[in-house]
């Protein structure tokens, strides 16, 4: 008996040895992982003195970034540094690799990496580096997006034809059309409003955030993207609307829904509060925009604006409440809606502008003419397109093949438009946890 009891023991102090091991060797990963994460940090911050568009958003220590010189050259020098730390960065990390921890540790590290191979990337740019757009994408965005051929335009630009009104070039007659449908600039920040208000209130019925959330919209010009989400942390947004170009009706619900709810703002939110602050999670207090992460924020964005208004929903909302808000006569609305449809075939029609015009294939000129040929865009729609590339170069992939990646993800594991319930739990899913394209693209 007595030595029954004394085998019981001694068993009983070697598992409470071997977990306090583990309990040890987990506290070790978690300080070594969040170490690294840091100095992830304070690494995109130092990029960021090079290229002010690097730093999306940042919300961490002041003195992290306070130490920083300002409008410094990007020299040798500054190459080496910047290279040998992303180095060292990534093999401290290789050196964790072996251990095995949860799923979202596990999403964290992939994460982690993949993050610091776009810093990578883009220090070798910074130093005069231009890869072809095709591993550019691979690189800095974890995707590499289809190639479309004209055919491919020309055939949905046959079935426009088809059903707008009126004969002759395609091309006029569907702006022509279009312009029917114009926000009134007097009556933008009505139309916005309705449609951020319905967008929340149906982002709400899925997703709880926290109380103090809100953001503020701006109307500004002389910018190259139609609208921006500032995120400035502490769960506040500044949403800028740019009113260079007309603003179509569709594209009040578009940007809510994109820039807000359930969009950036809400993915930005649920990272800050679910990553930032509850784990204390470093790497989630700043934002590189030329990275993998951009991909993610871009395709659930996109793919927001259907979780808000599946359906007829949204058709329903717009004709019944946002075109009575601006005027507008819904009479030709459902013409509209198909006419929009259509245009979806447009999508990756500013990737093949890019994939050109960035590999030297195509001038400025030809890829605004290509744009309006196989996208039927105004001369001054293509232009600011061909500025969008030129500032953010192969970007441009994260809206489309993003949101079909997101698609892709949802629908595979069951969130299917009729499962509405399963839809929005893997929609919040991807909203506040660590996500990579490839680690999509693999489950």
């Amino acid at each position: 008996m007595n030595k029954l009891i004394l085998t019981l023991a001694i068993v009983f102090i070697l598992v409470s040895c071997s977990e306090k091991k583990e309990s040890v060797i987990q506290s070790d990963l978690e300080l070594k992982m969040n170490n690294i994460a840091e100095d992830y940090v304070k690494l995109v911050l130092n990029i960021g003195q090079y290229d002010a568009d690097f730093v999306d958003a940042y919300y961490g220590p002041e003195d992290w970034r306070s130490g920083l010189k300002i409008d410094l050259t990007f020299d040798s020098t500054a190459y080496k540094v910047l290279s040998t730390q992303t180095d060292e960065l990534l093999n401290e990390l290789e050196s964790l690799g072996a251990y095995k921890a949860d799923e979202l540790e596990t999403l964290r590290f992939r994460y982690l990496y993949k993050q610091l191979l776009a810093c990578k990337t883009k220090i070798f740019m910074l130093n005069g580096v231009l890869l072809p757009f095709d591993e550019e994408t691979k690189a800095l965005y974890d995707a590499s997006a289809p190639t479309h051929n004209d055919e491919f335009f020309q055939s949905a630009i046959a079935e426009l034809d088809k059903i707008l009104p009126g004969k002759g070039d395609v091309a006029k007659r569907l702006n022509d059309f279009k312009m029917k449908f114009v926000i009134p600039t007097d009556k933008l920040d009505d139309v916005f409003n309705a449609a951020i208000k319905e967008c929340r209130t149906k982002t709400l019925e899925h997703i709880k955030l926290p109380e103090q959330e809100s953001f503020k919209v701006e109307y500004v010009k002389d910018k190259p993207w139609g609208a921006y989400n500032w995120y400035k942390g502490n769960f506040y947004s500044v949403i800028e609307v740019n009113t260079d170009l007309p603003i179509f009706i569709d594209r009040a619900v578009d940007l809510a829904a994109h820039e807000g709810y359930p969009g950036h703002h809400v993915y930005n939110v649920l990272l800050e509060s679910n990553l930032a602050k509850k784990r204390n999670w470093p790497e989630f207090k700043v934002y590189a925009l030329f990275s993998p992460q951009s991909l993610i924020a871009e395709g659930t964005a996109n793919y927001g604006i259907p979780m808000a208004f599946a359906g007829e929903e949204r058709i329903k909302f717009e004709k019944e409440v946002l075109f009575p808000l601006a005027g507008l006569n819904p009479e030709e609305a459902d013409l509209f809606y198909k006419v929009l449809d259509l245009q979806k075939n447009f999508s990756y029609s500013g990737n093949e502008a890019a994939r050109n015009f960035l590999d030297g294939k195509w001038t400025r000129e030809q890829a605004v003419e290509w744009l309006m040929k196989n996208a039927l865009r105004t001369k001054d729609s293509a232009d600011k397109y061909v500025s969008f590339i030129e500032k953010y170069r192969s970007y441009v992939i994260n809206y489309n093949l993003g949101m079909d990646i997101v698609k892709d993800y949802i629908e595979r594991n069951g969130g299917t438009e009729n499962n509405t319930a399963k839809r929005w739990e893997l929609f919040e899913h991807l909203l506040s946890t660590p996500q990579t394209p490839g680690g999509l693209a693999k489950e």
